[in-house]
């Protein structure tokens, strides 16, 4: 499968069958080199339901017909918008035709806002385990440091990991220096950072400091295959 990256927190796993899109903010990210208007996700999971991960949620699902799995309440709102939603919530887990999903803790919060200025509660923010193909990718969301992250890297061997280092909203790189230590990733990408000038940082030295494994500061559209 491929597993790429594409700015903010925007990642695409392709796998023989199936195309799944995460956190899919495209329009007014610029640091995406995806289309909004022609992407076609098979699936569509959120982490939570700030704009700058719900995105384009609405749009591209009601193009491609995208199967949307959220947090509970992100999700029934969604639903609410005619979209085809499953909810989830922290610690709970569901096999798909797909794969694997389970939500797991993230310290952050989860506020949206529609095109009508609404503001739409989305429930707990979460983080992403996904098993595919029998690979673990693990999408951390938005989270500051916690110590059940270690909790996270015993019970699950993860292939692949994407933590954010932007700072202010999340981890900062020290943070997710330690996170990564404590996930035991084999392969750690960064994430969350660059988009905006009150997360600037700098994703080629936190990956060169990652231990124990591999860190990987992937530009927007590259890719890594697992």
């Amino acid at each position: 499968m491929k597993v790429s990256f594409h700015g903010q927190s925007v990642v695409q796993v392709k796998t023989e069958n199936h195309t799944i899109l995460i956190d899919p903010f495209i329009t007014g990210n610029g640091l995406c080199d995806l289309d909004a208007t022609k992407i076609n996700p098979d699936v569509i999971l959120l982490t939570h339901g700030h704009n700058d991960h719900v995105g384009d949620t609405v749009s591209i699902a009601k193009r491609s017909n995208a199967l949307v799995v959220a947090p509970n309440e992100l999700a029934v709102y969604l639903e609410s918008r005619g979209l085809h939603t499953h909810p989830m919530h922290i610690g709970g887990a569901h096999t798909f035709d797909f794969g694997r999903v389970k939500l797991t803790p993230a310290f952050h919060g989860s506020l949206f806002v529609d095109e009508n200025g609404k503001h739409i509660y989305g429930g707990m923010p979460a983080g992403i385990l996904l098993t595919v193909e029998g690979k673990t990718i693990y999408h951390a969301g938005d989270t500051g440091l916690f110590s059940d992250l270690k909790l996270i890297g015993e019970l699950n061997d993860i292939d692949l990991a994407f933590l954010p280092i932007g700072d202010n909203f999340t981890m900062g790189p020290e943070d997710a220096l330690l996170a990564a230590e404590w996930i035991k990733a084999k392969q750690v990408v960064p994430m969350h950072y660059n988009t905006f000038p009150l997360i600037e940082q700098d994703g080629t030295a936190f990956a060169t400091k990652v231990r124990p494994g591999k860190g990987i500061a992937l530009q927007p559209g590259e890719f890594i295959e697992l």
